[in-house]
């Protein structure tokens, strides 16, 4: 799919500046992700790598949670989208191909949009705080997931693919995605 120029690459966060966006103090907030993939009607969403990478403060308390959720709305492709949020233009991952992504990549949600039907979860990571003494004094580690499935999912549009990182304490991040887009008469009929 690459070689035929189907494959395309966005990013979330660049060089050492993590992405903010999410809900308040970066918690996960279902209608304010931290990245997203729409896909209109008549495509095809096929996520072939998203490696995600949260960046935890000190823990704050005991039980304190930090995550990352990739997720899909099969029904629905995003919308209510204000402009308090960056508009991403994908690359293609044959760089030599000429066009644009039919695909509407955003990135740090800073206000809600309507609230996504998360219909199906690709992938989550979370971390739980255990703490034995001071809370402020501990440091999480790291918190990465890389979600590069052997059989992906056809998303088929309209939908959207959804990735956020957060917690109960602020959490910010970077999102790598390669995705393919094909037209969905490519797939119909087959069974």
């Amino acid at each position: 799919l690459v070689a035929r120029g189907y494959g395309w690459h966005a990013d979330s966060g660049v060089f050492s500046t993590p992405a903010a966006g999410g809900g308040v103090a970066a918690v996960i907030d279902q209608d304010r992700p931290n990245f997203l993939v729409s896909i209109p009607t008549a495509y095809v969403l096929i996520p072939l790598r998203i490696h995600v990478t949260a960046q935890t403060p000190l823990i704050a308390a005991d039980a304190d949670e930090t995550e990352i959720l990739i997720a899909a709305d099969v029904a629905s492709a995003a919308a209510g989208i204000t402009t308090q949020t960056t508009v991403v233009t994908p690359i293609n991952m044959r760089t030599t191909t000429a066009g644009s992504c039919p695909a509407t990549v955003y990135k740090t949600m800073s206000a809600n949009m309507t609230n996504p039907t998360l219909g199906v979860e690709l992938a989550r990571a979370c971390r739980v705080a255990d703490v034995n003494g001071i809370a402020a004094n501990a440091l999480w580690g790291s918190l990465d997931l890389v979600y590069e499935p052997v059989s992906p999912p056809f998303l088929v549009g309209p939908c959207c693919l959804y990735v956020y990182h957060g917690g109960t304490v602020a959490t910010t991040g970077f999102v790598n995605a390669d995705f393919a887009i094909i037209a969905s008469s490519l797939v119909t009929g087959l069974s």
